[in-house]
């Protein structure tokens, strides 16, 4: 890899300093694709602006678009290894074909392309935005067009009605119907899709009249082209005998797990099937493991509350909470916090439900309340372990609350999540399980309260005046003197003005003061006056102020501040 040629051009063109790639290069990326998923993907980079750095390093040429393909060629390269190795066959060139890329480097696409055409290859470089656009078109696969190519002509599955499957000897028929190639294609495709578009979530709902696909991004759902209603049962039994549920059940909910592998990243799925009067509502749960970042810096800590944070990981005994809703990053930064404290001197034990990444040289145990482990159980036999760190996925019940505060009392260092909105609600949540004040006064080291904004996208940011309304909103001193953010809107962010999210924080930890009012059983509001700490909405505002996210992003999530 032309490593520090990379480095040069990003840092001559101003993309980033020269610290930022001190930084990453101490981090030890060592291919072209893990720079680019730590630029990249964090935001720190535009796609554009990586995909003409590249170039420019290789000494390649730059397509800022893509628009026409030599259609011989395609027949040449099946789909799927197009999809697979992100690289498609645009033209022909004196006695060369002409790859389209994002990564110049890998010998596999020269030695596919060139058995398959049986000609040298040349590459360019494109923007990886740009170049999937291009593939899905040349290949004309997306769901939207297989949606509206099997929505005409001869229905697959029409007909097929519930009352003719209720009986065993039709749980072929629904095999069938699922192994059928469009279906098959079509399932992948949303698949394919949703991972592409870094989707959380997959949303398959049947109504009267039509069947919903939505994919949740950034925390927000959003619709897409609807696939044909007739496909219901097609499409939902796929989906079930790739997550090893039984397709016959229709009437009872059902968990499955879907293992795939897309262009070379390991994913995770977590299939969740429930009936509903129109049929069975599917959501798809997205684990992407390469997306996983455990970086204490992209968690978007400020400065004074990210030194604090590594101080109390650090503790050697004590609990440590991390309390937000569903979905708000709170596993993400337990799992960061036990990397940072990582070491092959420490024992690390978790037990989660369920285990949504594997992490090296942690013990990690899985819930499974049908064989008898559930958190207490399994912190029961975690002490038996000689562990040193401890992580509970989740504290549910005084059970569970009892014996992690109990093991932080005997010398371990626990961390922990609450279901509370805010920090200082962690405490008379825990008096609400029945736990002693004393021993939460004992034992506590800190709360994290967390949520997740949307980042603004950076190649669609533009400056804007804020309307007297959100000025009286914000509330902030000097508002006049900052300048506001928004994105427009762009290929890149599928028109959102978004991509990406960063956390806004509240932070407490426990000082004597504190530990003394614990033991008074005092309110949420009472411990917040006594922390004086900095709410959502303050450390929401200072990110408006760096240009990260807007005022709305900040109003809607932190909207009980």
């Amino acid at each position: 890899m032309e490593y520090n040629k990379i480095g040069s051009v990003l840092i001559s063109r101003g993309l980033i300093s020269e610290g930022d790639w001190e930084n990453l290069s101490s981090k030890g990326p060592s291919t072209l694709a893990e720079v680019s998923e730590a630029l990249v993907e964090t935001g720190k980079v535009s796609e554009t602006d990586w995909a003409t750095t590249v170039a420019e390093a290789y000494e390649l040429p730059y397509l800022p678009e893509i628009t026409e393909v030599d259609q011989e060629l395609l027949s040449k390269v099946p789909s799927d290894l197009a999809f697979k190795r992100l690289a498609l066959p645009i033209r022909r060139d004196n006695g060369s074909i002409v790859v389209a890329v994002t990564d110049p480097e890998p010998e596999q696409v020269y030695e596919d392309f060139r058995i398959l055409t049986g000609q040298r290859i040349r590459v360019e470089i494109a923007a990886e935005k740009t170049l999937r656009q291009a593939i899905q078109k040349s290949y004309g696969a997306t769901v939207e067009r297989m949606a509206a190519d099997l929505g005409g002509g001869e229905k697959l599955g029409e007909g097929t009605d519930e009352a003719e499957l209720e009986v065993d000897h039709d749980i072929g028929n629904l095999r069938e119907l699922a192994g059928e190639p469009t279906v098959v294609n079509l399932v992948n495709l949303i698949l394919f899709e949703a991972i592409r578009d870094r989707a959380s979530d997959i949303h398959i709902e049947p109504f009267e009249s039509e069947l919903k696909l939505r994919y949740r991004m950034d925390g927000i759902l959003k619709e897409m082209p609807p696939p044909p209603r007739h496909l219901r049962l097609a499409i939902t039994s796929r989906i079930k005998i790739m997550a090893g549920m039984n397709i016959a059940e229709r009437f009872v909910p059902q968990d499955g797990h879907i293992k795939l592998s897309v262009e070379g990243r390991s994913i995770d799925l977590r299939a969740s099937c429930c009936p509903t009067i129109y049929g069975e509502s599917v959501v798809l749960r997205i684990l992407d493991k390469s997306a996983l970042i455990l970086d204490i810096e992209q968690l978007g800590l400020a400065e004074e509350d990210r030194a604090a944070f590594n101080e109390v990981i650090r503790r050697p005994h004590g609990i440590f909470l991390v309390t937000g809703p569903t979905g708000s990053g709170k596993t993400t930064t337990l799992y960061t916090a036990l990397s940072q404290i990582f070491s092959p001197e420490l024992k690390i034990i978790t037990v989660e439900d369920p285990v949504e990444y594997h992490l090296n040289g942690v013990c990690q145990i899985q819930v499974n309340p049908k064989r008898g482990v559930t958190f207490a159980t399994g912190l029961r036999s975690i002490m038996r372990q000689d562990p040193d760190v401890i992580m509970v996925g989740e504290i549910r019940d005084g059970e569970t609350a009892e014996i992690a505060i109990r093991s932080a009392l005997t010398g371990h260092l626990v961390f922990s999540t609450l279901h509370t909105n805010t920090a200082a609600g962690a405490i008379p949540r825990l008096l609400d399980m029945g736990i002693d004040p004393f021993l939460i006064s004992s034992s506590l080291n800190g709360v994290l309260a967390q949520r997740l904004v949307r980042r603004i996208c950076s190649d669609c940011k533009e400056e804007y005046k804020p309307s007297a309304e959100e000025k009286m909103l914000c509330r902030w001193q000097h508002i006049d003197k900052i300048k506001f953010y928004r994105g427009a809107g762009c290929e890149t962010c599928g028109g959102s003005g978004f991509k990406g999210r960063v956390g806004i924080f509240e932070l407490i930890l426990l000082d004597d003061p504190i530990r003394e009012l614990i033991l008074k059983r005092p309110s949420a509001s009472m411990i917040a006056q006594a922390a004086k700490t900095r709410s959502f909405r303050e450390d929401g505002w200072s990110k408006v102020g760096a240009g990260i996210t807007t005022l709305d992003e900040v109003l809607r999530v932190a909207v009980d501040d």
